[in-house]
């Protein structure tokens, strides 16, 4: 029999391979594997920790606003008409001037007016005379008449023409009364206290009395106290009205138009009658007492109405509120690593650079103010002292540098 052949011998090397392979694979699933299920703190470039300033979620009383555009509209605005035609032949104010009720402000050349009034008194003294001399006829003829040496239709023919020039005598006196009145046109006065604007017309001029001059001689707003005029829509009605309806004092504050600047102080004075179908709104009006005359008639405002005061609510800086997908967030400092972590807030009204949060943090939580925007959940930050504070930076375990 042949002798049995053997499969040849695989070389040593091949198996050294293998090995190689099956650990370097061990080696890498480990890795992922510790990747995975242990992620280590996030630090920011070069491996150092993000610097951040932060401040502690504090508690404050916080008032709601209601803010709406608004228009300054005087409580008094007229434009001052002439009620007789005529020459204008002064003018008493100047343009801007603060004018009262009853002052001066025209002259319409009153000559006209004068001699209509001469030749109704005139007219008076003649009917007055006829009248005169009507009476004493009736006199006499009354007397004639109890004599029998008249007839009575004599008698009441005489009885009615003293009727007729006590008539004549009245009118005379209408119109004396109607002379003296256009004479009073003449000089126009202010009919109310307030600011005189520009002159539309100028002395020479024939002035039309009534609508004729759609202009004017000038118009007049009082200033102090002004209003302000806004709308807001009807869903925040029912909560105005109601402070408003039991007396409550609701303050109203008016700002330029970037409303970086306040510029009165003032109270809802009223509410509208009606909401406005069209635009679903209900306009209000502000009183301002604007002793500054810091308002000025039909000048472009930012209104704020204060409705309400949330008690002992939990505020933090708006510069520590973010947007994420799942709404506001801010970024809390977890101690003693110095890391952050998101939590998502519920958040209420602002006030100024502050804003409250209804839920989501409590008072003390550390909340990250300045620096946000360069962390993701985890981070790993190094605390700053806010500046002008005179303290040393904290380092990444909230220890000055160089304790020990």
């Amino acid at each position: 029999m042949a002798p049995e052949q053997k499969a040849p011998a695989r070389p040593a090397s091949w198996r050294i391979i293998f090995v190689i392979l099956i650990v370097a694979a061990l080696v890498v699933g480990l890795a992922l594997w510790r990747s995975h299920g242990q992620k280590p703190p996030m630090r920011g470039m070069n491996g150092m920790a993000v610097p951040v300033l932060a401040q502690p979620a504090a508690r404050e009383n916080v008032p709601e606003y209601i803010n709406a555009l608004g228009t300054v509209t005087p409580l008094e605005s007229v434009t001052v008409q002439s009620q007789v035609s005529g020459v204008l032949q002064a003018l008493y104010f100047k343009e801007g001037q603060t004018v009262h009720r009853g002052q001066l402000l025209a002259q319409i050349d009153p000559r006209p007016f004068e001699i209509q009034l001469a030749q109704a008194r005139a007219q008076e003294a003649k009917d007055a005379a006829l009248l005169a001399n009507a009476e004493t006829d009736l006199k006499r003829y009354q007397t004639l008449y109890a004599q029998n040496s008249i007839s009575e239709q004599q008698l009441a023919t005489q009885q009615s023409l003293v009727r007729q020039t006590q008539a004549a005598l009245a009118g005379d006196r209408a119109q004396i009364a109607n002379a003296r009145l256009q004479i009073g046109y003449s000089r126009i006065t202010a009919p109310i206290s307030g600011r005189a604007g520009l002159r539309q017309v100028n002395p020479g001029n024939l002035v039309q009395s009534g609508t004729a001059n759609a202009n004017g001689l000038v118009s007049i707003a009082r200033m102090q106290p002004i209003s302000v005029i806004f709308s807001i829509p009807e869903n925040r009605l029912a909560e105005v009205w109601q402070d408003y309806r039991s007396g409550k004092t609701l303050p109203v504050t008016a700002y330029n138009r970037d409303m970086q600047r306040p510029l009165a102080q003032g109270v809802l004075s009223a509410i509208d009658n009606a909401i406005d179908p069209s635009t679903g709104t209900v306009k209000l009006r502000a009183r301002f007492a604007n002793a500054d005359e810091a308002l000025f008639p039909d000048q472009f405002v930012n209104v704020r109405l204060r409705i309400k005061t949330l008690k002992n609510v939990v505020v933090v800086p708006a510069s520590a509120v973010q947007q994420g997908a799942r709404g506001p967030f801010v970024f809390v400092v977890t101690k003693p690593a110095d890391t952050v972590t998101t939590r998502n807030v519920t958040l209420g009204p602002a006030l100024d650079d502050r804003v409250a949060v209804l839920q989501g943090l409590a008072v003390g939580e550390l909340v990250v103010s300045d620096g946000g925007e360069k962390l993701k959940d985890g981070q790993k930050v190094r605390l700053l002292a806010p500046q002008g504070s005179g303290k040393a930076p904290r380092g990444a375990s909230g220890t000055h540098p160089g304790s020990r």
